[in-house]
């Protein structure tokens, strides 16, 4: 049986009154694993923003079980937070697989893409010591409208997203494999999020279908995206 688990920032970790793309890949998972799996994490809730903290349990779908809405992932949390605990996570979770989407918080506020790349090593390295077999899927930074009106930030994301691909491609290991998710090509601001950043519900299925197809396609897990349930 194989234990994902969320790996992300924000938009992963997701807002009261949200489905989120964990909800979808969930749902995707269900439809088309084709055996049993468990999602697993320390955390399971969403972030309320009138509170300010990751407090709320108000998922769009309050059918969503509680055993599936666990995840790492935080609001304002990106490569920079999440090395220094992810082996002691996978360790105790006994995850198999990492679907992890981070780096936007990290450029926006707290390194430069050379030293996001350096987390990106860290967080493999720790990983890996939790579970030397871990598998790991990642998201480069996908658009945003940051990166839309500053060019300089553009530029950074660029780069890291170069950074973050030859990791990908140098740390590989055939027990421990690294899958690179392709961005959504056609995701649009407009329509994809809500704020210029974080998914809508067509950008929430867009981020599963990014992971789902690299699964599928690399490791055979599951099969192409389609859009399962409401939303």
């Amino acid at each position: 049986m194989l234990r994902f688990m969320f790996v992300g920032d924000s938009m992963t970790i997701g807002s009261a009154g949200e489905y989120t793309w964990r909800y979808r890949m969930w749902q995707h998972l269900c439809a088309t694993h084709g055996g049993p799996f468990q999602i697993v994490g320390p955390r399971d809730t969403l972030f309320d923003k009138a509170a300010g903290e990751p407090v709320s349990q108000d998922y769009a779908d309050p059918d969503f079980p509680a055993r599936h809405r666990r995840h790492l992932a935080g609001w304002g949390e990106g490569w920079l937070h999440m090395a220094p605990v992810i082996e002691d996570t996978v360790r105790k979770h006994r995850a198999d697989v990492l679907l992890v989407s981070l780096g936007l918080i990290d450029l926006g506020f707290y390194t430069d893409a050379e030293q996001t790349a350096e987390n990106v090593h860290r967080f493999v390295a720790g990983a890996r010591a939790g579970n030397p077999r871990i598998r790991l899927a990642l998201l480069p930074v996908i658009p945003n409208v940051r990166a839309e009106n500053d060019p300089p930030f553009a530029a950074q994301v660029a780069h890291f997203n170069v950074l973050l691909a030859k990791a990908a491609a140098d740390l590989a290991q055939p027990r421990s494999p690294i899958l690179l998710a392709t961005p959504p090509e056609d995701y649009l601001l407009d329509t994809d999020t809500y704020d210029g950043t974080h998914p809508s519900a067509p950008g929430e299925h867009k981020l599963a279908a990014a992971f789902a197809s690299a699964m599928h396609q690399g490791w055979g897990v599951g099969e192409e995206y389609a859009a399962v349930g409401v939303g």
